[in-house]
């Protein structure tokens, strides 16, 4: 990842572990992972929140450190199910400036949401013959790299930089796209934990002549056909709460919302608050 906006953090000692990063382009720490000595991790983490860039603090906790955070004063934002091999994953979250802890969509995103479940849910037909969806390869970062930059001003990664997208396909993330012609209309991305068998949909987008066509919901459909063949079934994804669209694309997937995380990160054109879904791919019936 690009120094500007960010680096890595990888703490081992004798009395603990701690996995994360220092999110210098969205103003937040992020606390990925953590085992050991609770207090201690807890201590180092509010040494770290001290940096002048950290106006938000997010930390992925397992259900037996809950309680230890609340009390430092952590707000629960979100939960996810079966995140970590099974047992569920809790957001905590702290802010260290009071403009990044006021959120004045939360009233118009609660309606969206609203709207979202009161639909009926729905099921697409086949990908129009002009059409093709296929995995994406190294030899697309380029055309993906533009693909993004020409949908999103703003972004949380640098998404329209080839080579990180090169690192993420060499890594654990798996690309799927649609073309028209030879030429990008829509692409999204899957972000596989393989450690905990968890795998987070992200980067969505479509080209915005092509956005009544509906075709996150087939990208989405045939990422995760390929996580359940390789045994990844938590899966989950972050979107956008003043989408309506993106919301309404995992209600018809039948995803369940399972928080909101505020001030998130900056995307599209500014900072926003984002929804959490949740899928078991083991069993997605469940969800309907």
């Amino acid at each position: 990842m690009k120094k500007a906006y960010g680096e890595k953090l990888n703490v081992k000692n004798n009395s603990f572990q701690l996995v994360g990063s220092k999110d210098f382009f969205n103003e937040r720490l992020k606390i990925e992972d953590f085992q050991g000595d609770i207090g201690k991790v807890a201590d180092l983490i509010e040494k770290l929140q001290m940096e002048e860039y950290v106006k938000k603090t997010i930390v992925k906790s397992r259900k037996e450190n809950l309680l230890h955070f609340i009390k430092l004063g952590y707000a629960l934002e979100a939960v996810l199910p079966n995140y970590y091999s099974g047992s569920e994953v809790y957001f905590l979250c702290k802010y260290q400036d009071q403009s990044r802890y006021l959120s004045d969509k939360w009233l118009k995103e609660d309606l969206i949401m609203e709207e979202v479940r009161l639909k009926k849910r729905t099921t697409r037909q086949h990908l129009p013959s002009s059409l093709r969806l296929r995995k994406a390869t190294i030899s697309d970062a380029n055309n993906l790299a533009s693909f993004y930059a020409n949908v999103f001003p703003i972004y949380p990664v640098p998404i329209e930089d080839p080579n990180y997208i090169k690192d993420q396909i060499l890594g654990d993330s798996i690309f799927h796209l649609i073309e028209e012609e030879g030429n990008i209309i829509a692409a999204a991305s899957a972000e596989v934990n393989r450690r905990y068998g968890n795998a987070e949909i992200t980067d969505c987008a479509t080209l915005p002549t092509y956005r009544k066509g509906g075709y996150m919901y087939y990208l989405i459909e045939s990422l995760e056909k390929e996580l359940s063949e390789n045994q990844v079934f938590c899966c989950y994804s972050i979107a956008r709460a003043l989408s309506f669209g993106m919301n309404m694309v995992l209600h018809n997937l039948a995803y369940s919302y399972t928080g909101r995380l505020k001030n998130n990160c900056y995307i599209f054109d500014k900072i926003e608050d984002m929804n959490v879904w949740f899928k078991d791919l083991s069993n997605p019936a469940a969800e309907k």
